[in-house]
This record gives structure tokens, C-alpha cells and sequence, in this order.
């Protein structure tokens, strides 16, 4: 059985950027470090799935709290190592992030997902029962 642990030193971030970055693929090691310095300050937590000793899942999360879903958890970053999925790391992370946002009082866990990540909605939908109950918009400026 896995556990879910907190990751807030410089080194274990760099040791899992090549997961991150799976998801993040744009984004570089400085860029990681540099803007998890900064989410840190605004309650930004990233927890890594822990099996054998080997991170194989990554969750980037913050609590908050807003006028339609209350006290929640949002996932920002949600990820399984290429190499260690379909062995039902996914389920326990999220299952864990579950448990964790209703020890701390959250009413629901929060998500987005890209239009082309299909196999994750799948996953969300049919397997850990999430809702699809609304659209993301965002504008560059």
C-alpha cells in the first residue's frame, strides 16, 4: 500500500519534475521551481504517491473557498508516471486527496481537465464518479 506525502524541499521537486513535466510539458525545471516558490505562498501543496520508496503520482492542490462549491479542494496538477499507470495509482492518490479535503472540512474536490485528455475524463467520470457540470474559459491577455 502506498502513502501520500508532502513535497517542499528543492530536492524532491527536482526529483520529480520528469513526472510533472509528463503533464507541464512546457514547462522547464527553473519555470517549476520558480513558480511553485510563489504558489507556495498562496497555500499551493504538492503531494506525491508513494510506493516502495518510488514517487509514482503527483497532485498539486490548495484549499479554498468560493460562493458555489464552499470550502473545497482544488487539483491543479494531477498525474500518474507514464510508466507506473493502469496499476490503480491513480485511484489511491485521488482517493487520498479525497480523505485529505474532508479531514479539513472541504464539501466537494474541484478539477479541470484539457478538452483532449479524454482518457482522463473516462477516468474521472466512469471510474472515480466525478460530475462534468460546467465549461473553463480563460482569455489571454
Amino acid at each position: 500500500m502506498g502513502n501520500l506525502i508532502e513535497l517542499t524541499t528543492e530536492q524532491q521537486l527536482i526529483d520529480v519534475f520528469p513526472i510533472m513535466n509528463q503533464l507541464r510539458i512546457d514547462l522547464s525545471l527553473q519555470e517549476f521551481l520558480t513558480l511553485f516558490s510563489q504558489m507556495k505562498k498562496e497555500a499551493y501543496q504538492l503531494f506525491g504517491w508513494q510506493m516502495n520508496d518510488k514517487i509514482v503520482g503527483l497532485a498539486g492542490v490548495a484549499f479554498r473557498t468560493n460562493l458555489y462549491n464552499g470550502r473545497h479542494l482544488y487539483i491543479y496538477d494531477l498525474i500518474t508516471d507514464e510508466k507506473e499507470r493502469s496499476k490503480g495509482y491513480g485511484d489511491a492518490l485521488l482517493l487520498a486527496l479525497h480523505s485529505l479535503a474532508k479531514e479539513n472540512g472541504a464539501k466537494y474536490v474541484a478539477l479541470e481537465s484539457g478538452l483532449q485528455r479524454i482518457d482522463a475524463h473516462r477516468f474521472y467520470e466512469e471510474k472515480m464518479c466525478y460530475d462534468k457540470w460546467c465549461y473553463s474559459y480563460r482569455k489571454e491577455l
